[in-house]
């Protein structure tokens, strides 16, 4: 009786936090209405930016952690990318795979100064979210009969979110003293962001799997996600037309 109870309050605890995870998909995408970057850079973080001069490791690894973690897009699309991994190998696999495109695209865009529209580019990552949640659904292989490859998928949107900063680093006058460093800096900020906001969502991921409610919800979570992403699009192309 005992261990029957216990259960069920697992389950119950479980299923609240299914339901958390869920809404704090809906804000993640509520909030994206609301910003005009998901790569967006705050006015403080901006000044200090284009005030800076000589290598500055520490701030620009803090700020690299802070985009990250605050980055409404990247967020959305590796809670996409790990919701059915249930292995920490796999989690490795597909995370390092982002994390490698991500970082090329950011440093060479940045240090070439490789310009692209950055509406473009965001509307591609809102793509990236929608891809993901379409995938985690099961509709490629449903509506053409194949599946994609999802860890050449995972890079190859991981260098479009790396281009996504790149864009808006690129708005800033950055300093050419120690700026090879700096970027290096904020890149290494970008991947331990990315550590800090995988653990927080893998541990809540895995106590909700506990729950028998987890492959009830799983199909309206990715719905929600496949929302958001498509809210995200709507924002960029909007943004493309009446300011390009």
């Amino acid at each position: 009786m005992i261990h029957f109870l216990l259960r069920k309050w697992c389950d119950v605890r479980a299923s609240v936090v299914g339901h958390l995870l869920l809404a704090c998909v809906l804000l993640m995408g509520a909030m994206s209405i609301n910003s005009a970057f998901a790569h967006g850079v705050a006015e403080d973080d901006a000044a200090f930016l284009e005030q800076s001069a000589g290598t500055q490791l520490l701030p620009f690894t803090y700020l690299g952690a802070k985009h990250m973690v605050t980055g409404y897009d990247h967020l959305l699309f590796l809670f996409g990318v790990i919701f059915f991994l249930y292995r920490m190998k796999d989690v490795g696999i597909y995370v390092t795979l982002f994390a490698i495109g991500h970082s090329v695209t950011l440093l060479y865009g940045v240090l070439s100064g490789t310009h692209v529209n950055p509406y473009i580019v965001d509307a591609i990552i809102g793509l990236s979210v929608v891809y993901k949640a379409l995938d985690n659904l099961g509709a490629f292989k449903r509506w053409f009969g194949v599946q994609p490859n999802t860890k050449l998928a995972v890079l190859v949107f991981g260098f479009f979110h790396g281009f996504g900063l790149a864009t808006k680093l690129q708005d800033f006058k950055l300093s050419e003293d120690g700026l090879v460093a700096n970027i290096l800096a904020f890149n290494v900020g970008v991947e331990i962001g990315q550590i800090m906001a995988l653990g927080a969502i893998l541990i809540l991921m895995n106590f909700w799997r506990q729950s028998a409610t987890f492959i009830r919800h799983a199909f309206a979570s990715n719905v929600v996600l496949m929302a958001a992403g498509f809210i995200l699009i709507g924002y960029q192309v909007t943004g493309y037309f009446v300011h390009s």
